[in-house]
């Protein structure tokens, strides 16, 4: 049918960029539709995308029959599940990439480095190297948490808008780990305030007591992460700071050159 062939040599045309211009949209309309909270419908998309029904109609069908997304009771579209085998996946890769630039941060800092992601509402540890001194901070990789007592987490939350933050505190609730921790929606706000300001977070006993953190995000990065370093309150002071931070920004910085390159490694 002379639809159907029409249809089909235009979704597999090269794109501007050189690739398959119909995998480009169906990857622009999963990461729309993460965007959205993951779940949308197709009058959502095609306002957000500016295509037009029918393409998006198509892209979704195939997304669905493939597993990457699936239809709701609603009708509505939501990420599929076969998305978390590829998440977590890249996860562990993301952990691998950033080991040598946290070993580094080691080496200058004499702190434990870790690297975390936004994971839903919760922070979810994907990679540390541990400090060489006898006593020492340690994080399981793969350890989720919730973002309001941890340094990583205000790096994270510090690009995010006041209200989106808000709302995920209310999903979360904000339970006290020590009692430094900081356990008002406004006293939250106030600290990313300063972390916009500073350019880094401090986790100050918030999460474990006898311990401080300093954390920066990881700019560019293709999903929201951050790095920070962990010890004993008594190691990481109010003087080594000024130290410390200038390190983990620059660190920062090349490990984002490496996650937004064509070919990292």
């Amino acid at each position: 049918m002379p639809t159907s062939s029409a249809s089909t040599t235009d979704s597999a045309k090269p794109s501007a960029t050189g690739g398959v211009q119909s995998l480009e949209r169906a990857f622009d309309l999963l990461e729309r539709m993460a965007d959205a909270g993951g779940e949308v419908g197709l009058s959502e998309l095609s306002a957000a995308s500016g295509l037009p029904l029918p393409t998006i109609h198509r892209l979704m069908r195939t997304l669905v029959a493939c597993g990457y997304v699936r239809q709701q009771a609603n009708r509505r579209y939501a990420l599929g599940p076969r998305l978390i085998r590829l998440g977590e996946s890249a996860s562990r890769l993301l952990g691998t990439w950033a080991r040598p630039y946290l070993a580094r941060l080691v080496e200058e800092t004499g702190e434990t480095a870790n690297m975390a992601l936004l994971d839903g509402d919760e922070i979810v540890y994907v990679a540390q190297v541990p400090s060489k001194h006898s006593m020492r901070m340690f994080t399981e990789v793969g350890r989720r948490v919730l973002p309001h007592s941890t340094g990583v987490g205000k790096a994270l939350l510090a690009g995010v808008p006041d209200e989106e933050v808000r709302a995920l505190l209310g999903r979360t609730g904000m339970p006290a780990a020590t009692e430094k921790t900081i356990t008002t929606a406004d006293g939250f706000l106030a600290a990313l305030a300063d972390v916009r300001r500073m350019g880094y977070a401090v986790d100050d006993n918030e999460q474990e007591i006898g311990v401080r953190c300093l954390a920066v995000s990881v700019p560019d990065s293709p999903t929201a992460a951050a790095i920070s370093i962990s010890g004993p309150a008594g190691r990481v002071t109010e003087a080594v700071t000024e130290r410390i931070v200038p390190v983990l920004q620059q660190i920062a910085h090349e490990l984002s050159a490496v996650l937004t390159s064509q070919n990292p490694g």
